[in-house]
């Protein structure tokens, strides 16, 4: 299918209003009853209908959001990688060349050490008259050949200071340090050719892929299994484990978006909160509301609570506002040092359903201050 926003003519961040009167303003104008000579009429009225249903659900718009970024950045990958293997062949071209030129010279230098006098001038390059830095620079450029004239005129300058007994000490002369130009063209070659014909490149690897888990208490205490599905319809399964909690990121290696000739990205899942749970998460501890009656929070009492292990009978303490709580120790979730938060319950005083004459009375009483 093409873009969905394409399609309906929406730009990626238009609301749900704009992409609906899209939506029904494509439809009206291709709608096949209306265009009836049109025999592409009936495909394009289907494919502007799977467009709406993309983008009218914020589930399926945010998954396709992610595998269109995703393939967005996966081409731009492979263009860079397309651009470096070029500039990857080009290179090892140059270096064949300079082998091949090497190879050359070192037979035309060792034919001319053998069957001529010494001190006759030798062409190392394989061309009349060239040196091996005109050579470098036909190859490489200005700028090596530059250097690689530096070099040799360093060189040069060195060896006649040792010859003469001249050479002054205490200097750094960092280019004298490098080494003669037909050592440095050997270091180079054997460079290119441990790039080009050694071990191959480790593969790069794909985006990285996030997403949302909902998960209960009940999956965090029991370490249960958890299924994700990811854009492209596959389906991811791990499983919880102790230290565990709300908003935490888990990297599942590997298990991310694949593409041919990369190395598979990671799946990054958060964890978040199943809605409507009875228990709220607070880092380890977990927290409830237990509600109590206005006599029973000036007076206290025995009430019965909820917990993860069953119900339990906790103490309201006298004189108890909506400000307070009661902890139940050891009851919360299991942290990754090998012990349990706590179960926190929040007190919340709340009136009977129907208004109470007699505490309407005290109620008045009191703010007047009428004391009986």
């Amino acid at each position: 299918m093409r873009d969905p926003y394409s399609v309906l003519g929406v730009k990626s961040n238009a609301d749900a209003d704009e992409i609906k009167a899209a939506w029904r303003s494509k439809a009206k104008t291709v709608h096949p009853d209306h265009n009836r000579d049109d025999p592409s009429a009936t495909s394009r009225f289907a494919e502007i209908g799977q467009a709406y249903e993309v983008l009218k659900d914020p589930e399926r718009r945010k998954r396709y959001d992610r595998a269109a970024e995703m393939h967005k950045t996966i081409m731009e990958q492979r263009h860079a990688a397309r651009e470096a293997a070029e500039r990857a062949k080009a290179a090892k071209a140059n270096a064949e060349k300079v082998m091949e030129e090497l190879a050359r010279a070192n037979a035309q230098r060792a034919q001319s050490q053998g069957g001529q006098a010494q001190g006759q001038a030798t062409n190392q390059s394989g061309q009349a008259g060239e040196t091996p830095e005109d050579m470098i620079e036909r190859i490489f450029g200005a700028a090596a050949g530059d250097h690689a004239k530096a070099q040799t005129q360093a060189q040069a300058k060195a060896s006649a200071q040792a010859a003469s007994g001249s050479a002054e000490t205490g200097k750094n002369d960092t280019a004298s340090e490098k080494p003669p130009l037909p050592a440095m063209a050997v270091d180079l070659i054997a460079s290119l050719v441990r790039r080009f014909r050694g071990t191959a490149p480790t593969p790069e690897k794909a985006p990285d892929v996030s997403m949302d888990a909902t998960v209960t208490v009940e999956d965090l205490l029991k370490q249960n299994w958890i299924t994700v599905k990811l854009a492209d319809e596959r389906e991811v399964r791990f499983a919880l484990e102790k230290g565990m909690t709300e908003g935490q990121v888990v990297r599942l290696k590997g298990q991310g978006i694949k593409v041919t000739g990369m190395k598979p990205g990671d799946l990054l899942v958060t964890l978040k909160m199943a809605r409507g749970a009875q228990f709220r998460i607070d880092g380890f501890n977990l927290r409830t509301s237990l509600p109590i009656s206005l006599e029973d929070a000036v007076l206290g009492t025995d009430a019965t609570v909820e917990t993860p292990e069953g119900n339990r009978t906790v103490t309201v303490p006298a004189w108890s506002g909506s400000d307070q709580t009661v902890t139940l120790g050891g009851l919360g979730l299991y942290d990754d040092a090998g012990g349990r938060g706590d179960l926190i319950i929040e007190l919340r005083v709340v009136l009977w359903e129907k208004p109470n004459e007699k505490v309407t009375d005290l109620m008045r009483h009191m703010r007047h201050g009428l004391y009986v």
